[in-house]
């Protein structure tokens, strides 16, 4: 699909749906109906279900090598796109900076005039450009303590369990893994059966080596 002129821009939308295909359809209308507002449509849509915490996240990595100079990458929040440790998220962001990738989530109203006309005063681009980065660093990094938070939390909540003798582990999804099973039997491959069971590779590698031979 080609690029269209400056009016019309490449939208390319990522969502990060870890729990359910219900999660990802409500990112989804809300995506699509601010492109629309903002007189855009989404071109390309990248779905996953990792976690953001991992580096290593095919849709990302595919979207990242997709993008041209100028698309907008249209999120939900900056959570959806990372959850990563400082080190990692520097380089994720240095990737998207270096393939001219403009970062637009909906919860951050200073990037929004990266779905808007750009032609204007240029330098208010540059300083709103500027502090843009500078709120989504700091997002990025509220995103990461809030996920190591929450693993904290997890971890004391299992420790008690244990001490209690009440921890039995997590309980396993027969309804997930008879479909995952079943989408693997008719031939699907791993990327395939977790995008239409609504779960991570992981899980569908974990189901598939568990199969008989």
């Amino acid at each position: 699909m080609e690029h269209q002129g400056e009016k019309a821009m490449f939208v390319r939308t990522y969502l990060r749906a870890s729990t359910s295909e219900q999660d990802a359809s409500r990112a989804r209308d809300a995506l699509e109906q601010f492109a629309a507002d903002h007189g855009q449509h989404i071109a390309c849509e990248y779905l996953e279900n990792e976690s953001g915490a991992k580096a290593d996240r095919p849709e990302l990595l595919r979207l990242l090598k997709d993008a041209k100079k100028g698309d907008v990458l249209l999120i939900e929040s900056i959570d959806r796109l990372s959850r990563l440790p400082a080190d990692d998220w520097q380089k994720l962001k240095a990737a998207i900076d270096s393939k001219g990738l403009r970062i637009v989530a909906l919860d951050l109203p200073t990037s929004h005039q990266g779905i808007a006309d750009t032609k204007g005063d240029e330098f208010t681009g540059r300083m709103l450009a500027a502090i843009n980065s500078m709120l989504v660093d700091m997002m990025a990094a509220i995103a990461r303590k809030d996920y190591e938070q929450r693993r904290e939390r997890q971890a004391q909540g299992i420790k008690k369990a244990k001490e209690e003798g009440r921890y039995k582990g997590r309980p396993v999804d027969e309804d997930l893994h008879k479909r995952v099973r079943e989408l693997l039997t008719a031939g699907l491959g791993v990327r395939a059966t977790a995008r239409h069971a609504g779960c991570s590779t992981t899980t569908v590698l974990k189901i598939r080596d568990a199969l008989p031979a």
